[in-house]
């Protein structure tokens, strides 16, 4: 199993953040930008607003999981950066919500392998 190579610097969450398409579903946002490597970058960023931090690091988990398990249908190339929306209520954060709202994202962006 290979592991999710993250975003960490500030400047690479401004970059996609600025520069990336943008596209929403009902509890999470996304931007995403190309990067010109062979692998796709993922950036997940909570704000304080939204909960404390046990709740916030929870989404997290739950994004990244999803992503994890989505990761083989996506193309290469890609910079992701997902974003909690915070008008949603944190109780809203179960496992299928969000993987709704990624798989709903990912076709959008038609980001879809074609063979899959």
């Amino acid at each position: 199993m290979k592991k999710t190579k993250m975003l960490k610097k500030n400047y690479e969450f401004k970059q996609v953040l600025s520069k990336g398409k943008y596209y929403t579903g009902n509890y999470v946002e996304a931007f995403i930008k190309t990067n010109n490597q062979n692998i796709n970058l993922l950036g997940i960023a909570i704000s304080v607003k939204v909960g404390k931090a046990v709740k916030r690091n929870q989404i997290k988990r739950h994004i990244r999981e999803n992503y994890r398990m989505q990761e083989n249908k996506i193309k290469t190339g890609y910079s992701i950066v997902f974003l909690w929306k915070k008008k949603q209520n944190v109780e809203n954060a179960t496992h299928e919500n969000i993987k709704k709202d990624i798989e709903k994202i990912i076709e959008r962006a038609d980001l879809q392998e074609e063979n899959q």
